[in-house]
């Protein structure tokens, strides 16, 4: 019995979906309240107004999102020219959405436009560069279609990253999304020059 439930995989879990307008209406300032008091939450917001709701993700994914954020973290802090961030961080996109990625970069000059109330919050800003890590209850399709919406709101690479069939889908604005069976390693160039995402410890 034992190994039969450790070969299970878990059911995808579908993001629970709060239609909130017309009867409910939240200011950009009274969701991000309502997000810091349901910290235990990844909590986005569509274009349209509607309310995501995601539970935590489980420890070994969350272990593994942790080595991509190093990668990222020490390219960053070497390269100089942009900064990262960590799936906690929500940013308000061109369209109105409110979205989270496992990591994130953007440009310095970018960043240091906005002022210091804007940086503080959901910033009103599109990441240049963006990684989403697939668990194993993750669906697929909402990942890809947030992936698209990343790129069609301004971000010029996107990985998505599917543990559980060992592939990437890599995201450009106007290219097809390249998808590669069990890659070692991505190369992010010409967005992130010379970064080379190590997946060995990934997978």
């Amino acid at each position: 019995m034992s190994n039969l439930l450790e070969t299970v995989s878990p059911p995808e879990i579908t993001p629970l979906v709060l239609q909130m307008s017309p009867a409910i209406e939240m200011t950009d300032e009274q969701f991000f309240n309502f997000c810091q008091q349901n910290q235990n939450y990844q909590i986005e917001r569509t274009a349209n107004g509607e309310i995501t709701i995601m539970p935590p993700t489980g420890s070994e994914t969350g272990n593994r999102n942790f080595d991509l954020i190093v990668q990222l973290g020490i390219w960053t802090r070497q390269n100089g020219t942009g900064i990262g961030f960590d799936s906690s961080a929500g940013f308000t996109l061109p369209n109105g959405a409110i979205k989270s990625s496992d990591a994130a970069w953007i440009k310095l000059e970018k960043w240091q436009s906005l002022t210091p109330e804007q940086q503080q919050k959901f910033a009103p800003i599109c990441p240049d560069f963006i990684v989403e890590l697939r668990s194993p209850s993750d669906n697929l399709q909402t990942l890809k279609d947030k992936l698209q919406e990343y790129i069609d709101n301004g971000t010029s690479l996107g990985l998505l990253i599917d543990r559980k069939n060992r592939q990437v889908y890599i995201y450009r604005p106007n290219a097809e999304i390249e998808c590669l069976d069990n890659p070692a390693t991505i190369n992010c160039q010409p967005v992130l020059p010379g970064f080379i995402l190590d997946l060995s410890t990934i997978w």
